[in-house]
């Protein structure tokens, strides 16, 4: 069993469905971690969920970036340690620097909220080992800042080193800029770092995991990450 830590800042409101889903479903070991905190309690994994941090205040995470708890968050991932964020926690990450790129506006400027269809683009990372790279995942967006965007050159960089994890694609898994729900370059949904163990993602595995909720398309995320972290942690 893995433990894992879902870091809750003011404004976190996904956090508790993550929590449910590592511990209820998933069976494993979970604590939250505080943003005052600078223990991160022998976590095996970090979790930063979804919300709205510090109410969306300046910009999408630039305030959360700073809490206490993201010293060590940082500290964790330069030594290796296994670190995921989703939705809020994508923007964390690329606010910190430990993911490349940002996350702007929507191009229709609006908040949106649906269930969309995201493509895993490589087995070559913790999150995505299990997942049928030609399947297409019906999985929920809710966000008002999910347009992932990095120069040209950050973008081959990624591409070359087979960093981007998911982009968004139909429900056939045709990656079209029909399918792209918010302008994201490239229709790029989820990245990893250069050293494959920080993980941001837009789209919420968390909320497409429960059989209660008539989808469980996310589920696989999750397994993909026990699969390899019940072996090597």
């Amino acid at each position: 069993m893995s433990k894992f830590g879902v870091v809750v800042f003011p404004g976190s409101n996904c956090d508790q469905d993550m929590v449910y889903v590592l511990e209820t479903i998933m069976g494993q070991e979970v604590v939250k971690l505080w943003h005052k905190d600078h223990d991160l309690q022998g976590c095996d994994f970090i979790v930063l969920p979804g919300g709205f941090s510090y109410g969306d205040y300046l910009r999408s995470g630039a305030i959360a970036r700073f809490s206490p708890i993201m010293q060590e968050v940082v500290s964790f991932a330069n030594k290796g340690g296994y670190v995921m964020g989703v939705c809020n926690g994508f923007q964390i990450l690329a606010e910190a620097g430990l993911v490349p790129g940002a996350l702007l506006h929507n191009d229709s400027r609006k908040f949106i909220c649906k269930n969309v269809y995201i493509k895993a683009q490589t087995n070559n990372s913790l999150i995505t080992s299990q997942i049928d790279t030609s399947a297409a995942l019906k999985i929920p967006i809710a966000h008002g800042e999910g347009k992932y965007f990095a120069s040209s050159d950050i973008i081959k960089s990624l591409n070359d080193n087979d960093q981007v994890l998911f982009r968004y694609c139909d429900e056939h898994g045709a990656i079209t800029t029909e399918a792209n729900p918010n302008g994201a370059i490239e229709n790029i949904a989820g990245v990893c770092n250069i050293n494959r163990n920080v993980f941001g993602m837009m789209p919420h595995p968390e909320r497409a995991a429960d059989g209660e909720l008539s989808n469980t398309d996310g589920r696989v995320l999750f397994e993909s990450i026990l699969s390899l972290t019940l072996n090597q942690l």
